[in-house]
């Protein structure tokens, strides 16, 4: 019988002894790469926090003691130790369970995450909360060392080496290079400087010497700083003390003997606390061991090759946007490109390659990233700031304060616009036109295919003022790639399909779905125009103007919350026109938050698909025809 199926909860790990807990650990790993093969999903990081998250439940009293996991993307293991065992296999999917911690899901999930760098913050709140109403339990974020990269997180620290509380951050590093000795002689200092006796040792040693007249205080700095010497000659955790925040480590992040015995030592620090632990990205199998990048977010793949069952041929957004900026550049010495810890995910990897002095990777700092930009900008040069939409929402103040505030001609290329799919509501891309679009000075569009993305690529690259292009995830099959779009200007959306029964004017990734239910109304006597806005700002007010004038019946489509959105744009200008007998109807997402699910299947939830299209445009144009 296997061993997880003996775990119910974190209770039933602390039975096993050491080496059922290492034969675990691989049942584990073999489970996470069998699921994330078939469902998709995260497997690198995953596969790395084993053997960190069975020392975690093992030493301490979960779910009294709190676990908050930062981003949540390496949480799988968590999930198959508290009770999700058996649910495991909806993973990602529809009505199934997450990919990242949910309060609502389960009491094992301490805090909900989905973003970077958030645990140290949402830890200590946690810790404050817990000593205001007089309970007694212990509190852990787990952090990873690309999550460090954010100022986030270093607030959190700051405040934590303030405050003073018994907060423990395990700092999970996996790109530190540590050879053998040194980690060996960092594992034998781990265990003399969080031992009892050293503790004690210490603290009498510190009392003792205070209470030697006139000399006392002096001896004991004297003595601190011999101490803070010799551990900086061997650990990289002076930041750390620094701060106020005490530094154990660097550990081995895969030998649970020591990970259980570190813990065990630093369970009753009354102080702040922080544990190095060295861990390997896609541990326990090959291909996301050679290339943890790619591994890091996968859809479905082949055990035996690693290579993804999806179309190989067909190319993304994102890739497409990569290779455009990169044409661009070969041209025009001023483009530069910027990435938040996303070069492979936002396609930049081609551009790296070819202008490796005019790219920036900034990590895990979106307002920075911003910020960055728009000093690039002042002084001339044409930044291209390339983020996924649901992270580009943590600069917004800087989007706003330094860069349209100044009418600055950085290009914001917001990846993952839109529904994304399995990866739930942290994720979805379903905000950015409502969070753009009200912003002065900005320039907002959103190409129907891969020809008008890199049409628009270049518009923005010669626009003088800030411009946001938003695409989609997901993959351009051939059968939805136009002819060459001819030239356009700022503000001018382009008549697909004539029509005087119903006007669809859709942006985005919309476009296509709105062609193929205007060809399904046609069949059946019903003409529909088709309006491709391609700009959510400025709209093109003389071609809207002209549509409700003469056709007055118009539905608006998009991926994107309906309030505020694109379909808000339209009906704010065409309410300020006074049309009379106009009927406008909003196709978007409502006022909730998109759970997890295939893109097709939530595209059909909301409607905004072909056939919810198609079925809005009927009964929209019955209840007319009755209420006349």
């Amino acid at each position: 019988m296997k061993l997880i199926k003996k775990i119910k909860s974190p209770d039933d790990l602390k039975t096993l002894s050491v080496e059922e807990l290492n034969s675990l650990s691989e049942e584990l790993r073999e489970i996470i790469v069998e699921r994330v093969s078939i469902n998709g999903g995260h497997l690198a990081s995953n596969l790395g926090t084993v053997e960190l998250t069975l020392a975690l439940q093992y030493v301490f009293n979960s779910p009294v003691d709190k676990i908050v996991w930062d981003v949540g993307h390496q949480s799988y293991t968590h999930k198959l130790i508290t009770g999700r065992y058996e649910k495991f296999e909806t993973i990602r999917k529809y009505k199934g369970i997450s990919g990242f911690p949910k309060i609502d899901e389960s009491v094992y999930d301490a805090f909900g995450t989905g973003h970077s760098s958030t645990s140290i913050s949402a830890a200590l709140g946690i810790i404050e909360a817990r000593d205001k109403k007089n309970e007694a339990f212990k509190v852990l974020a787990v952090i990873g060392d690309g999550a460090l990269t954010s100022g986030l997180a270093f607030e959190g620290l700051n405040h934590a080496g303030h405050l003073k509380k018994d907060l423990i951050v395990v700092l999970n590093d996996n790109e530190m290079s540590i050879s053998k000795n040194v980690g060996a002689l960092s594992a034998y200092l781990n265990r003399i400087l969080t031992g009892d006796l050293y503790q004690r040792f210490k603290k009498q040693t510190k009392s003792f010497l205070e209470g030697i007249p006139k000399f006392g205080d002096q001896v004991t700095k004297i003595a601190q700083k011999a101490e803070e010497t010799l551990k900086g000659l061997f650990l990289p955790g002076i930041l750390f003390e620094e701060l106020g925040i005490n530094y154990v480590g660097p550990i081995d992040g895969h030998d649970i003997k020591l990970l259980i015995e570190t813990f065990r030592n630093i369970k009753n620090s009354t102080e702040p606390t922080l544990v190095h632990v060295i861990t390997k990205k896609g541990k326990g199998y090959e291909f996301s061991e050679k290339d943890p990048c790619i591994f890091h977010g996968v859809g479905p793949f082949e055990i035996e090759t690693g290579y993804s069952v999806s179309d190989k041929d067909a190319l993304s957004y994102s890739q497409i946007f990569g290779r455009a900026i990169t044409e661009l550049a070969a041209n025009d010495e001023r483009v530069i490109a910027i990435s938040a810890a996303m070069r492979e995910g936002t396609g930049l990897e081609c551009f790296e390659k070819k202008f490796p002095d005019r790219f920036y990777d900034v990590g895990i700092a979106e307002p920075h990233a911003v910020t960055f930009a728009a000093g690039l900008a002042a002084q001339g040069l044409r930044p291209v700031v390339a983020i996924y939409s649901t992270f580009l929402q943590r600069g917004y103040d800087e989007i706003i304060h330094d860069v349209c505030l100044q009418n600055l001609p950085v290009v914001f290329a917001i990846d993952r616009a839109g529904i994304v799919g399995e990866d739930g509501p942290t994720h979805q891309g379903v905000f950015d036109i409502s969070y753009l679009r009200n912003i002065p000075n900005l320039t907002v569009m959103a190409p129907k295919d891969d020809l008008e993305l890199k049409a628009m690529l270049e518009l923005a690259l010669k626009h003088n003022g800030p411009s946001a292009i938003r695409y989609p995830k997901g993959k351009i099959q051939p059968s939805t790639i136009s002819h060459q779009p001819s030239a356009f200007d700022i503000g001018k959306a382009e008549a697909l399909k004539e029509g005087s029964d119903i006007a669809l004017i859709a942006i985005g990734n919309a476009v296509h779905p709105a062609l193929g239910a205007a060809d399904r109304l046609e069949k059946e006597g019903i003409k529909a125009s088709v309006i491709n806005a391609r700009f959510i700002k400025p709209i093109d007010k003389e071609l809207i103007f002209s549509v409700a004038k003469n056709i007055k019946r118009i539905i608006t489509i998009e991926e994107n919350m309906i309030a505020g959105g694109f379909g808000s744009a339209v009906l704010e200008y065409l309410n300020s026109m006074d049309i009379p007998d106009i009927k406008i109807k909003i196709l978007g997402i409502p006022d909730e938050f998109v759970e997890q699910g295939s893109q097709a299947i939530l595209r059909k939830k909301y409607g905004i698909d072909e056939e919810g299209i198609y079925q809005t445009c009927k009964a929209f144009l019955s209840t007319l025809t009755s209420v006349h």
